[in-house]
């Protein structure tokens, strides 16, 4: 990897996001180390993935892994299932199918791709069954705020299906969810302060997800140009 390959903003982007990170955790936290791991690992994920970097998908397999048992300690079945039982094999799915297809034999940077209307409708209908199915099965497991951990699921699905196509839109939809988990984590804070340190953590991330759609947008550009 290129000594410039990232500009000034992403590196001060990544910097600012890790201190707010270790210093919600140092104010709010101090004990649960893998909540602080599994966000500094996040926050670099979705810089790599804003680069179109496979590298990123790799770790977020690492991250969901780790996520999934933070969700479970607060008996938020829902992010534990959506992230162990799908988030991370979609991200193993994504990881080949970037590194299958890099741009003009680039591997740092994955071919853009663009849906159809078509394909479109099918992740949609797609993700109305699987948001109706886990629905019942959160349900059945007694989930913390149902509602909204149903709503992650959806938000999570249309963001790894987009992710494994290799659509720009695809950090938009982890946009979306990082504001879902943002009000989760919140209702989880009032219960536990200790959680808020999550709170900074993704609203980090939604920070990050929103720079990497635009970083997308121009690498989409870019790419046509040169094609």
């Amino acid at each position: 990897m290129k000594t410039n390959y990232f500009s000034k903003f992403e590196i001060s982007l990544w910097c600012v996001s890790s201190v707010l990170i270790v210093t919600s955790f140092v104010i709010f936290d101090r004990e649960n180390f893998l909540t602080l791991i599994a966000s500094i690992i996040g926050v670099t994920a979705i810089i790599l993935n804003a680069k179109g970097n496979p590298l990123g998908q790799g770790l977020m397999v690492i991250f969901s892994l780790i996520y999934g048992f933070i969700s479970y300690s607060f008996s938020y079945f829902g992010e534990m299932i959506t992230y162990l039982g799908m988030t991370m094999p979609m991200a193993i799915l994504s990881l080949i199918a970037w590194l299958r297809n890099p741009f003009n034999g680039n591997k740092a940077e994955v071919k853009v791709n663009r849906i159809t209307k078509k394909e479109t409708l099918f992740m949609l209908i797609l993700t109305l069954i699987v948001t109706i199915l886990f629905f019942f099965v959160l349900k059945f497991f007694n989930t913390a705020n149902l509602l909204p951990s149903t709503l992650s699921v959806t938000t999570s699905f249309i963001a790894v299906y987009l992710t494994f196509r290799r659509s720009p839109y695809f950090s938009l939809a982890y946009a979306a969810n990082d504001i879902i988990l943002i009000i989760l984590w919140v209702l989880a804070s009032s219960v536990d302060t200790s959680y808020i340190s999550v709170v900074v953590c993704f609203s980090m991330f939604l920070i990050n997800d929103i720079y990497a759609f635009i970083n997308w947008r121009k690498m989409e550009i870019s790419q046509r140009t040169i094609d």
